[in-house]
């Protein structure tokens, strides 16, 4: 029997295992999908056991994105483009790292036909998987993105890959099309922002990548306020379809049973 993992720092709130285990049954695949929670220095000992066979595929999520990188023998060019990793596999005796976020990102938002070109972006945060949200939003075109985070530093290091965006002090809201979110805060039902929004016209297109709550509290405020609101459903699950394709060599169903699944 294959064995997947998804690893992480927290975990729990990870819905992975629900979703690549109900394809992994309707495929009739005699393989397995966990999730484990590991410290930063067990990552070399786990890329060794995929070196080995003895774990056939990986998915990454905070905080590990760029601290797998170093352990790993080759990058996509995805994944080197955004230096985050979130899938890795095992082929012709290397351990690559892969990037389905982007895949999983621009699906959901081509899924809400919402065009993006020319518009301005605001995103909150600067950890995993922003890399690859701004390389997503710079190939669907938009005019600007602004970058604001409780670390300036790391906000900052984002400048270093992708030159031409913007900078902004946390709780500055300047004017924006879409906001993301994509800050951690939001996975307990208590987490709050703690950012004023009342002086944002309706009409703005509130993103958050957090699924699990299906609402948090930024996407409650979005909704009140009259904004068109998503969660990272959508993209949870495209960045998954994309890895378990990956790993499996099968494209897995996306359908309303899928979707259900996660509605917890």
């Amino acid at each position: 029997m294959k064995k997947f993992l998804v690893i992480g720092n927290p975990i729990e709130h990870s819905l992975s295992p629900e979703l690549h285990n109900y394809w992994i049954r309707n495929k009739c695949i005699d393989a397995i999908y966990e999730k484990q929670k590991l410290n930063e220095d067990q990552l070399e000992k786990l890329i060794s056991q995929v070196k080995d066979n003895k774990i056939n595929g990986i998915n990454v999520t905070v905080p590990y994105k760029k601290t797998i990188i170093p352990y790993l023998d080759e990058l996509s060019s995805e994944a080197q483009s955004t230096q985050s990793v979130n899938t890795i596999y095992h082929k012709d005796n290397k351990v690559i790292g892969h990037n389905t976020d982007i895949f999983g990102f621009t699906t959901s938002i081509e899924k809400t036909k919402y065009n993006l070109e020319n518009k301005e972006v605001l995103i909150l945060g600067a950890g995993g998987v922003v890399p690859s949200i701004i390389f997503s939003l710079i190939k669907m075109k938009v005019s600007k993105i602004k970058i604001s985070n409780r670390t300036k530093e790391k906000a900052e290091n984002l400048k270093k890959i992708f030159k031409d965006i913007e900078i902004i002090n946390w709780g500055e809201i300047s004017n924006f099309d879409m906001i993301i979110n994509a800050t951690s805060l939001g996975l307990k039902k208590e987490d709050n922002l703690n950012l004023d929004f009342s002086s944002i016209s309706g009409n703005k297109f509130f993103y958050d990548v957090i699924y699990n709550p299906s609402e948090t509290n930024f996407l409650k405020i979005g909704r009140e306020l009259g904004n068109k609101i998503l969660n990272g459903k959508l993209m949870f699950i495209y960045q998954a379809a994309s890895a378990f394709n990956i790993w499996h060599d099968q494209r897995p169903e996306v359908n309303e049973n899928v979707i259900k699944l996660l509605d917890r």
